[in-house]
């Protein structure tokens, strides 16, 4: 899938000294805590990380209260999808001039009625809503159908697109 990328970041985290006992353990919290969120300084959704600690030896920082900061060095997957970048997603909801879908689980993708092929008619089919093909009658959109799609314009800090739609795809 496009919008994926792996990136080596130098950090420093920051921890309170009463962790430094299990310094390891709150150092993968640290790490835990930028997971699924819009990093501006990776320019992507943190998604994973592999942590290697560079040194045994912490920095005391000055201030009220003497955090100490752990250099490391982490392998990270990103997420950053940009515009004209094809994707794939669950479709959650239909209406009758949209659909809504998730990316990866967490990302949500709305795709209006006008950017909707035009051969996709919306039907009401036994209470379900559901874009049909009016080229191939078999053809579906339903919740729970996965689809191809064109991201058309990202905003909210990189986690929802306006996306147009290119292909499907079936699940």
């Amino acid at each position: 899938m496009e919008g994926l990328k792996e990136c080596e970041a130098n950090l420093v985290v920051h921890l309170h000294p009463s962790k430094a006992k299990c310094a390891n353990e709150a150092i993968l919290a640290e790490l835990s805590s930028m997971l699924f969120t819009y990093n501006d300084t990776f320019e992507g959704v943190v998604l994973a990380y592999d942590p290697k600690i560079c040194s045994d030896v912490a920095k005391i920082l000055p201030g009220l209260h003497p955090y100490f900061g752990v250099k490391l060095k982490a392998k990270l997957l990103l997420f950053d999808p940009k515009p004209d970048m094809i994707l794939e997603g669950e479709v959650v909801m239909i209406t009758p001039h949209s659909i809504h879908a998730v990316v990866l689980g967490f990302s949500s993708v709305f795709i209006s009625d006008e950017d909707i092929r035009d051969e996709f008619k919306h039907k009401n089919i036994q209470g379900e809503e559901t874009y049909v093909s009016q080229s191939h009658k078999k053809h579906r959109i339903k919740v729970g159908t996965v689809i191809r799609f064109k991201v058309k314009r990202i905003f909210g800090s990189g986690r929802h697109w306006l996306c147009s739609m290119v292909g499907q795809k079936f699940a």
